[in-house]
């Protein structure tokens, strides 16, 4: 036993007033944590057990037991040492081990503690199920939770309400949530701990009806309900939009002067910015005497998903100036922010600092990550993070390869979706959102006839109208007016204005007008027409000779008010973003923007660059056609990054619109004369401008 002592006192010192206790009270636990500050103080009072004795005492033993799993956090190797020499551990024994590795997180070596506890006919009490149902839970263990569940019944336990909770969180855990609801509806007398197990049951996995429905039936049970209840209620109206019951209980909180519990108030914040009540949320926010990581975050994430991007990366640079360090959801959040608003630049500095801090890369974090560098035209680190990613699942390699193909990579995409499927990641219907864009981007027909096919055959997927539209989009851009036409026809759901607005694109590229007229009444049939179909429809007609008709339509478009939506155009240099609109004069630097704009089309004229004033703005007069051309917000911002940033940078547009003709032409022509990289992201797709060729080989 003296081998137990790994700090024995040392001989050159007096022994300590603990050795020499002679008595220890009946219950010793209060004494050994008063007299037990480290593991040295521990060892002195084992070993005073050992001279009198008391180590054959299994309440002393206990209390000791208990208290080496308290002061030594980090390892249960002493308080293992204890139990081993207790001659017959009782059930009280063994909780104190369970609920150590429990709070050490080693679930595993409690379950299979308890299996030696059973094995050695020592009987659970009341206290032993609860904690190794929490070990089952965390683990998702339902086998082991079902035996658990058996045993409870056997022992006389099915009646226990601590256990009986316990017994709901791990089925729901586990995702049996029919199972939990069985055991919730079984309990006679439900307390509001009761009800709280089964809400946040139906919280983690996400089923939010039955949030919101359960919480109505504990109302009118009478049952009262705490802040836990409303958390995980406050999550369920945010996830389904119910403004009028969130705000109930808003108004419940500020009755009942609740308004000082944090978690409460960020879950009421993440509410209101989740159904589109931002600036409520905000003022919630600013109300705050302290703020955590939590709420942060969830002001940042309702920023982003309000796409109110810049007011999203605006906080977050407010956090930081802060002592309150951003987690993985303040990262998402950012991320998204920074595709949006096509900020590389902010975001790159936002990776270094997840690998500064040694951030985990989950699949959640990389693939937002991947997400990122796409979205800012930056496939390479794209395919650089995908690659370092330690686990990826579906939604990875759906994000990846709708990257790839947005950027003009299509063959890449198909390659990687061929590797998706030899690892056996079963696609989703997203995933063949990607797939069929690579296959149109990069002109394969066939294969994408073939992709479409294989959905519903090979992997019981049915096609969504978004599929049929990207298979009007392959045929179209190849070519394959008349065959795309009859597709349409003949798909088993109605076609919507977007498959038609699909066609009619293909059909200004190839200069068909008779089905170009035809996919521009459809459209009309089925919602009012916005100024792009007018400008397409014009442009057919301008293309096929028929100029009488163009400038009919365009006739049209004033006549009926309907005039193109402003363009913008933003691009960040040194981590601003800078926002430009077509012919906006009152920025504070406009005046050398236009200089900077008026000698960038100076050299493309005599380069071979003819302004094509049918892309000037409806109501200019004939003489400003060509200088309101010149002033498209894209130009404005790369004449800006050309004035702004060192010669070869990359510069990196991001615009609200379709870019238009004579931009594409412009920015081929700006590529080659001022030998630069422009990569120009429009609401369709990216642009990899280079060389005076652009990735999208003119078909946008």
């Amino acid at each position: 036993m003296a081998a137990l002592t790994t700090y024995p006192p040392s001989p050159a010192k007096p022994i300590t007033a603990i050795t020499t206790i002679s008595e220890f009270p009946r219950n010793p636990k209060t004494l050994i944590l008063q007299q037990s500050r480290n593991a040295r103080d521990l060892n002195q009072i084992h070993a005073h057990l050992i001279k009198t004795r008391l180590v054959h005492s299994p309440a002393v033993m206990e209390n000791l037991l208990e208290s080496a799993v308290i002061l030594l956090p980090n390892t249960m190797g002493y308080a293992n040492s204890i139990f081993r020499h207790i001659d017959e551990p009782d059930s009280s024994a063994y909780n104190v081990m369970i609920r150590g590795l429990i709070y050490k997180k080693s679930d595993h070596d409690a379950i299979v503690l308890f299996k030696k506890m059973r094995e050695n006919s020592v009987r659970p009490d009341e206290f032993t199920f609860p904690s190794i149902l929490k070990a089952c839970s965390r683990l998702g263990a339902l086998h082991e939770g079902e035996q658990i569940h058996a045993q409870i019944m056997k022992c006389g336990f099915s009646s226990n309400g601590f256990i009986q909770n316990t017994l709901i969180h791990m089925y729901a855990r586990c995702g049996e949530l029919e199972v939990a609801r069985h055991v919730f509806d079984g309990i006679s007398q439900k307390d509001v701990c009761t009800w709280n197990s089964m809400l946040a049951g139906y919280a983690k996995n996400e089923n939010w009806e039955e949030v919101v429905k359960l919480f109505r039936e504990m109302k009118k049970s009478g049952t009262g309900f705490d802040e836990v209840t409303m958390i995980s209620v406050l999550t369920a109206c945010g996830r389904l939009s119910d403004l009028e019951l969130g705000q109930w209980i808003s108004e419940y909180i500020e009755a009942n002067g609740l308004k000082g519990n944090l978690a409460l108030i960020t879950s009421l914040i993440d509410m209101y910015a989740k159904c589109g009540q931002v600036d409520t949320a905000r003022g919630l926010f600013n109300q705050m005497d302290q703020r955590d990581v939590i709420a942060w975050s969830a002001m940042i994430s309702g920023y982003s998903q309000a796409n109110r991007c810049r007011e999203a990366l605006d906080l977050f640079h407010e956090m930081q100036k802060t002592n309150v360090e951003p987690n993985e959801v303040t990262m998402v959040s950012v991320l998204y922010s920074c595709s949006v608003l096509g900020a590389l630049e902010t975001g790159k500095w936002v990776h270094f600092y997840i690998k500064k801090k040694k951030m985990k890369l989950t699949v959640t974090l990389g693939t937002a990550l991947v997400d990122f560098y796409a979205k800012c035209g930056s496939i390479d680190g794209s395919i650089e993070v995908f690659n370092k990613m330690p686990l990826t699942n579906v939604f990875s390699w759906t994000a990846l390869i709708h990257g790839l193909a947005c950027n003009g990579q299509g063959k890449m995409a198909l390659e990687y979706f061929q590797e998706m499927r030899e690892k056996n990641i079963h696609p989703n219907d997203v995933t063949f959102i990607g797939v069929l864009s690579a296959c149109s981007h990069a002109g394969l027909v066939n294969e994408g006839r073939k992709i479409f096919n294989s959905m519903s055959r090979d992997f019981s997927i049915e096609p969504r109208i978004e599929h049929y539209g990207c298979m009007v989009d392959i045929l179209g851009r190849a070519g394959l007016i008349e065959e795309a036409y009859e597709f349409i026809m003949n798909m088993p759901t109605q076609p919507n204005s977007v498959v038609w607005r699909t066609l009619l694109a293909s059909c200004r590229a190839h200069k068909n007008v008779k089905i170009g007229v035809e996919s521009f009444k459809q459209i009309i049939m089925s919602e009012p027409a916005h100024s792009g179909d007018y400008i397409l429809l014009s442009n057919i007609y301008a293309s096929g000779g028929r100029l009488e008709d163009a400038l009919r339509v365009r006739n049209q478009m004033k006549e009926k008010g309907i005039r193109k939506a402003p363009g913008c155009s933003l691009i960040e240099l040194d981590g601003e973003i800078y926002e430009f609109f077509a012919e906006d004069n009152i920025c504070p630097y406009s005046k050398e923007v236009y200089s900077a704009t008026e000698d960038m089309m100076r050299q493309i004229k005599s380069a071979g660059y003819v302004a094509n004033v049918a892309d000037a703005r409806l109501d200019a007069e004939e003489d400003d056609k060509e200088a309101s051309v010149s002033h498209h917000s894209e130009k404005l911002a790369i004449a800006f990054g050309l004035i702004r940033t060192p010669p070869g940078t990359t510069i990196r547009i991001s615009k609200n619109l379709r870019v238009c003709t004579d931009c594409h032409n412009a920015t081929k022509i700006i590529s080659k004369v001022f030998k630069r990289e422009i990569v120009v992201r429009d609401r369709n797709r990216f642009h990899h401008f280079k060389e005076g060729s652009c990735s999208c080989n003119d078909y946008w």
